[in-house]
């Protein structure tokens, strides 16, 4: 079975609308020859109207159609037997009628207005303009008669035509009319050179013959009308102070006004009148300038002959700061947008006086003074202010230039002097400080408060800001400055007197010369120690140096624990029993009816250090001591010594203790000992003599006897000395001693299978028996019931 489907419909649609045609466009359809375009009045009983078109078009219209009517458009597309194969419809209206322009003219040079009958059924218009050189084209939209084309050109040629809008489109275009731009007009630049005048001038405008002015005053109804060729016109005669707008336009050839500019001009103020000049109200250093306002100004401006100025929208303004001594030439000159008036006629003004400078004092004889100054111009009289720092014042009138006063000593003048005129007083001048010089001090105290220093009191004097002080020796002046009453004169001579002058002093007048001196005498100088000698082991003789008179000396001998004085008139002077090991600080210092001198430096003294109460030697080894003493006062170091024929040994210790070696056994030794200082001070200490013991033996061997005895044999170092012989076994000991001078012995009801660590040693004078002499091991092995044998196992050193 075969299933047929229709062709598709054939599409159509609008492509323009005018007011007496359509044109469509359609979609081509398979196996049309022709087509057919009906259009129908819709609410109309005109007849339709058609047309026909080949296969091959697909755009076609359909003509002599009312306007501003609904029309149903129909397509229908036939075969060569004119069968319809396909047809589509669609509703469309015309466009509205093409309208009449009724008249077109041109009021502005960039624009022409349109004049123009309405239609029905139009929703707008368009209004075309094209330049007849057709480098202009425009479509203006408007929605009603009259309309406007704007962005011309001035004095240009246009044509112009309208066309009718509805939602069908529009229509055809209007019959054209030809129309020319004005001229542009001209632009007016105007000033006011005075207040009477106004200054117009403009460009020329281009394809202008004639300007034509026409000039009205602010709130009047005259115009005045004026025609020139020319591009500039000034009018004159006019009121100051006023405002007047001028309308110009320009005509063309063919006597067609062209645009109009206006322009509104103010002519300059009048000059202000009755000008006054006073000194301000609130301060005498400000002028104010009164004057009578003007038409038309928006400020004034009022100067001074100095330069200086004010400006105001008021009839015053203030000048300031004025200058003293200044006769002013005072002009106000009113103001506007258009410029200044003329400057009014000036009105003098005369301000005070400057302060009379400069000021001096003369003061030919002391107490009577005399201020002078420099005479100032306009000044008629002056006023001189003179007052003394305690409040009391003098006041001076004079027309000349001096005035006198009495001047007290020690007092500050403070002067002043004013000018005057008929303006007022000057400003107050420079203050002169005129300080008269300082009265001496009278009650002027002197103290001596240390050996080289003498301190000066004496009460405060009036007008003194410094005292200088000076003492007078023979061969020295010492001086000092200082603000306060008091001074201190130090690095002084000692043992010398000296002549003491306080001098207040000013800064401006100086010192007072006149005060009279006082005498006072320094303490004595210082001694110089010049040498401690050691008289015996517990005194010391002190000797110095002074160039005092009449002085008598005092000798400190100072230590931690004690001290000692010695006094004498002369140079010397002994101090005996000083301990030893001390440390002491010699000083001396020289007295005299002043007073006391100054100590002399410290010179160290050092007393020789005390030897050690108590020293023990003890041997330590056969070749070896150990020798101990208690400490010594005053003692660093310390150097031990042990000397013999046979040699002798030495150690130097901080200790308190000494090791010493290469001691000789059997030998008699002497024992001393040297007590060192910090500072290096010795003293020799000796005690009693040392005897070290006799020599350990040597070979000491065990030979095994019968009855279980063995002997003990050794060689002895000579001399008849004691032995004795320990024998230590694990299960017993045995102790023999031999007759002196023997070097044997024999121990009996010995153990055998034992071995024995075996001492022969000597015995010390006391009975005692050294205890470092070496040990001998043996073994004692059994043989049979009594036989044994005896075996050497090596030394072992000392317990």
């Amino acid at each position: 079975m075969i299933i047929i489907f229709p062709p598709p419909d054939i599409n159509l649609s609008v492509y323009t609308v005018t007011s007496k045609s359509l044109t469509v466009q359609w979609s081509s359809f398979a196996g049309a020859s022709s087509y057919k375009i009906t259009a129908t009045p819709k609410n109309s009983p005109e007849p339709s109207t058609f047309a026909q078109f080949s296969g091959n078009l697909v755009m076609g219209s359909v003509n002599s159609l009312s306007p501003n009517t609904i029309y149903i458009v129909g397509v229908e597309a036939m075969d060569n037997t004119y069968n319809v194969l396909s047809s589509a419809e669609i509703e469309e209206i015309t466009a509205p009628e093409v309208p009449t322009i009724e008249q077109a003219y041109s009021k502005q040079s960039d624009s022409i207005t349109v004049e123009f009958s309405a239609v029905p059924g139009a929703s707008s218009y368009i209004l075309r303009a094209e330049s007849k050189t057709g480098d202009f084209f425009s479509e203006t939209p408007v929605s009603a008669s009259p309309g406007t084309v704007l962005h011309l050109r001035p004095y240009t040629d246009y044509t112009l035509s309208v066309m009718s809008v509805n939602s069908g489109g529009r229509s055809q275009p209007s019959l054209p009319v030809e129309v020319k731009t004005v001229v542009a007009a001209p632009e007016l630049n105007s000033t006011s050179p005075s207040n009477s005048t106004i200054f117009l001038t403009w460009d020329q405008v281009e394809h202008a013959v004639l300007y034509t002015l026409c000039i009205i005053m602010e709130g009047s109804d005259t115009r005045v009308k004026l025609n020139t060729t020319e591009t500039s016109v000034a009018f004159n005669d006019l009121e100051p102070g006023t405002t007047y707008c001028i309308k110009g336009n320009a005509w063309d050839p063919q006597s067609i006004p062209g645009d109009d500019f206006t322009v509104c001009q103010i002519t300059r103020p009048p000059t202000p009148s009755s000008i006054q000049v006073m000194f301000s109200t609130d301060s005498s250093h400000d002028m104010t300038v009164h004057w009578d306002t003007v038409r038309g100004a928006d400020r004034y401006l009022a100067l001074s002959s100095t330069g200086q100025n004010c400006t105001s929208s008021d009839s015053h303004c203030v000048i300031t700061p004025l200058s003293c001594g200044q006769n002013h030439s005072v002009s106000v000159t009113a103001m506007n947008q258009a410029g200044p008036c003329a400057p009014s006629e000036p009105e003098a003004f005369l301000t005070y006086p400057c302060p009379p400078e400069p000021i001096w004092v003369e003061e030919p004889v002391p107490g009577n003074c005399t201020v002078l100054w420099r005479e100032v111009p306009w000044a008629d009289y002056y006023k001189a202010f003179v007052k003394r720092d305690d409040g009391s014042e003098e006041l001076c009138n004079t027309t000349g230039n001096t005035c006198n006063y009495h001047c007290d000593c020690g007092y500050t003048y403070f002067m002043t002097v004013f000018a005057y005129n008929r303006a007022g007083s000057s400003p107050p001048g420079r203050v002169l400080n005129y300080t008269t010089i300082p009265c001496c001090p009278e009650d002027v105290s002197i103290s001596l408060v240390s050996t080289e220093t003498l301190e000066i009191m004496w009460s405060p004097v009036r007008g003194a800001e410094v005292y200088e002080t000076k003492a007078a020796g023979s061969s020295d002046l010492i001086h000092c400055n200082d603000t306060a009453p008091v001074c201190a004169l130090s690095d002084l001579n000692c043992n010398t007197k000296y002549s003491v002058v306080v001098r207040p002093c000013s800064e401006l007048r100086g010192c007072n010369n006149t005060c009279r001196p006082h005498t006072e005498e320094t303490a004595p100088c210082s001694p110089e120690i010049l040498g401690i000698t050691q008289t015996n082991a517990s005194a010391v003789l002190i000797s110095w140096r002074a160039s005092n008179r009449e002085a008598n000396y005092t000798v400190s001998v100072v230590g931690e624990r004690d001290s000692h004085t010695c006094q004498s008139t002369g140079t010397s002077c002994e101090v005996p029993h000083l301990p030893c090991g001390s440390i002491y600080e010699v000083s001396a210092v020289a007295s005299t009816s002043v007073g006391l001198s100054l100590p002399s430096y410290v010179v160290p003294l050092e007393t020789g250090p005390c030897c050690p109460q108590n020293l023990t030697v003890t041997q330590v080894t056969q070749a070896m001591t150990n020798v101990t003493w208690s400490a010594a006062t005053g003692a660093q170091s310390y150097i031990t010594s042990l000397t013999s024929p046979r040699g002798h040994a030495k150690c130097h210790t901080l200790d308190t203790h000494c090791l010493m070696g290469c001691i000789t056994c059997g030998t008699n030794y002497t024992v001393s000992l040297e007590a060192i200082s910090s500072t290096g001070h010795k003293s020799e200490c000796t005690y009693h003599g040392f005897s070290s013991s006799a020599c350990c033996p040597l070979s000491v061997k065990l030979y095994w006897m019968t009855n279980n005895t063995i002997r003990v044999y050794w060689r002895s170092s000579g001399g008849l000395n004691n032995y004795t012989a320990d024998l230590y076994g694990a299960n017993s000991n045995y102790t023999c001693t031999p007759l002196p001078g023997s070097n044997s012995c024999d121990v009996s009801d010995i153990v055998c299978g034992d071995v024995y660590t075996v001492v022969v040693a000597p015995l010390s004078q006391d009975g005692t028996k050294i205890k470092f002499c070496p040990k001998r091991m043996y073994s004692v092995s059994c043989s049979g019931s009594n036989v044994g044998m005896v075996i050497y196992r090596g030394k072992r050193s000392v317990d």
